[in-house]
């Protein structure tokens, strides 16, 4: 095994990358409320793990949609457990993502030359409640459809490119598969993306500038 390690740590320097992870300077003013970032972010990791679990069952059909969470729920091994997790840690996130907002906020985290750091972090917030949009649709029932069928009309009240941005979101002037279809792949595809992209860049400027100090 020591051969194999040290053909790798020759070529990719697994030493100083794992010393450069572990050596960062914790200020001595942290404490537990610092820590709500990570717990969003093991959340979000919570969620990609029991949603991929999900897709296996789930069919994004205005027809089969309701019955396959049914199936989830019933039938399929743990489904009760994996979406139960999925829909509780999906709250917490919020929750977390909230509190978390709050707290830079009020330590002055967003000031210089922490700003772009603030931005990524709040364009994750508002990822964090399209996800809430997006996934509340996805069972397809009473509640979902008519959630999907209010939210999406909102942007009816914009001058002349209300209608427009109506459609765009739905896939047809009514709520139907179309919107369904938009739903599940914002939902799956579209917001996992690019809160992976947006995490990426919140992380790496938070290492590169450290935490901030205490007001």
């Amino acid at each position: 095994m020591s051969k194999v390690y040290d053909w790798f740590e020759e070529r990719l320097e697994i030493q100083a990358i794992a010393d450069d992870i572990t050596s960062k300077y914790v200020p001595p003013h942290v404490n537990i409320f610092y820590c709500l970032g990570g717990i969003t972010l093991t959340c979000f990791l919570v969620q990609v793990a029991t949603g991929f679990a999900m897709t296996f069952y789930y069919r994004p059909t205005v027809t089969e949609a309701f019955a396959s969470v049914q199936y989830i729920m019933t039938e399929a091994n743990f489904g009760w457990l994996i979406r139960s997790v999925h829909r509780w840690s999906a709250s917490m996130m919020v929750l977390m993502m909230i509190l978390h907002v709050f707290r830079v906020y009020l330590t002055g985290g967003f000031k210089k030359p922490r700003e772009l750091t603030w931005v990524t972090g709040v364009v994750l917030a508002v990822l964090t409640a399209s996800f809430g949009v997006t996934g509340y649709s996805l069972p397809w029932d009473q509640i979902g459809y008519w959630a999907v069928k209010i939210v999406t009309g909102v942007p009816e009240a914009i001058p002349v490119i209300g209608s427009s941005l109506v459609e765009l979101l739905r896939g047809s002037s009514s709520v139907g598969q179309s919107t369904l279809t938009r739903f599940y792949s914002l939902h799956t595809f579209v917001l996992p993306l690019l809160t992976a992209v947006f995490m990426l860049m919140h992380f790496s400027m938070i290492r590169k500038q450290g935490i901030s100090g205490p007001l």
